[in-house]
């Protein structure tokens, strides 16, 4: 069995690793680097052995002339290794050839041609260039990865409050209700809400109760008892009593049938519960908090939601802000997801083009931060461009998405503005006017304006 080379020729107080990958035949050039420490492998074989058992920020890839297998090994090496920067070898009649040429295009940081005769110098500067920006962008993986721990991406004044609201509510033991329209990450905050309290140690249990028929929604919650009903077989724990010790969190509260409103509110009030079927009343510690995309204010109003059940949901209240109104955020976020869906794989693509981010910025983002995945995500996949383009995210030409007019943007801004008053004050015109610092006549106006009416 083949042994992998380490070269010795370097100082004991160097630690830059470099992957060398010696698949042509001619001079070994391992020598030439004496400030580094060589791994050498002579075989794809050997190099996914030393990728597996070291840690590399940069390799070096001796080509040469390469058949089809040859290259469909290096290319599937290059893209199941870890994220780091492949420099090519090669000896110059070699890059005459169309194939070897997009091979260098697709997948190195750059390359030299051999003999190296007096580039040894400048080979050694660009490995550490190459290694350099491995260790930045090993710095900001892992920055990255402590965002998304904690679901702290964003800079916008509006995503700022917030994390600020997060920091506040995590450090209070009482429930929370998280408004907001959908798809703007409303369990990730109570995940963050969670991660931050003294119930960090105990379960995050989530239930959605929009998504179960109200005949189960109920065993769902409070479980049952063997034989309670036709099929339960055995006794079942609910949901709350899961999350004793940590987090209960209510997905779409606002779906929850009426007749069902009643037991939870005696479960927020006395903290027991009475499994389905039982008649044993069980001492459930758990935080709920709970969210909704609806005016549940209205639906008080219009007999669906109970008003005790509100006021004992709402006692600690986040609003999420939709993404259009997180300016400044959204080619972060983009990039964010870019980096978090490419991350250990090789893809062509590189970024966004800039064409792109500008129609990200102009798209209004009816989904909202659960449209921009899906968008990103399908385009690194589908794209056969190096940057993404603005058709790559089916956000069609950028020509027609130009910077709008100061007449367009205060529209918008105007637009946002009321929405968000009304759909605070449960469309109470006088109180939204208060808020906006207008007369009454003047939202009227200004509704009419916009075609606004009731905003849910």
């Amino acid at each position: 069995m083949s042994q992998l080379a380490t070269n010795k020729h370097i100082s004991q107080e160097t630690s830059r690793k470099v992957l060398y990958v010696h698949l042509a035949p001619g001079d070994n050039i391992a020598t030439c680097l004496k400030d580094w420490q060589v791994v050498q492998a002579n075989s794809v074989n050997e190099a996914q052995l030393a990728l597996d058992s070291n840690r590399f920020q940069v390799a070096l890839a001796h080509i040469g002339k390469l058949n089809d297998k040859q290259r469909g090994d290096l290319e599937r090496l290059v893209e199941n290794a870890p994220p780091l920067n492949w420099i090519a070898l090669i000896e110059p009649e070699y890059l005459n050839n169309d194939i070897t040429n997009e091979l260098i295009y697709d997948y190195f940081f750059d390359y030299y041609t051999l003999p190296l005769k007096d580039k040894a110098p400048y080979l050694c500067a660009t490995l550490g260039h190459a290694w350099g920006l491995g260790r930045l962008r090993e710095q900001e993986d892992d920055l990255r990865r402590y965002r998304e721990e904690c679901q702290m991406v964003g800079a916008s004044p509006a995503i700022r409050l917030v994390f600020s609201q997060i920091r506040k509510v995590a450090g209070v033991d009482a429930t929370v209700l998280i408004t907001g329209s959908s798809g703007t990450g409303k369990e990730l905050i109570a995940r963050a809400i969670h991660q931050r309290s003294q119930r960090c140690k105990g379960p995050f249990v989530a239930l959605n109760c929009g998504a179960l028929p109200e005949n189960l929604i109920q065993a769902e919650l409070f479980g049952h008892e063997k034989g309670a009903f036709t099929g339960a077989h055995c006794r079942k724990i609910g949901r709350i009593e899961a999350a004793g010790g940590g987090t209960l969190f209510l997905d779409e509260i606002g779906d929850l049938p009426l007749s069902l409103q009643v037991n939870l509110l005696r479960f927020l009030q006395e903290e027991t519960i009475e499994r389905l079927g039982g008649n044993e009343t069980l001492y459930i510690d758990a935080r709920v908090i709970a969210a909704t995309h609806r005016n549940l204010e209205a639906e008080i109003r219009e007999g669906v939601f109970r008003e005790d059940l509100y006021y004992r949901l709402n006692v600690l209240s986040i609003e999420v802000p939709d993404l259009k109104e997180r300016e400044g955020d959204i080619e972060l976020l983009a990039n964010f997801f870019f980096r978090k869906f490419t991350e250990g794989r090789h893809h062509r693509v590189r970024g966004f083009s800039r064409r792109a981010i500008a129609a990200m910025n102009c798209h209004d983002w009816p989904g909202n931060v659960r449209e921009m995945i899906n968008r990103v995500r399908k385009a690194i996949v589908m794209s056969e461009n190096r940057l993404i383009t603005a058709a790559d995210l089916g956000l069609g030409g950028t020509q027609d998405q130009v910077v709008p007019t100061l007449e367009e943007a205060r529209n918008l801004a105007e637009r946002q503005a009321i929405r968000r008053s009304l759909k605070k004050t449960g469309n109470n015109v006088s109180l939204a006017a208060k808020l906006l610092g207008v007369s009454r006549v003047t939202l009227y106006r200004l509704m009419e304006k916009h075609q606004l009416a009731n905003v849910r």
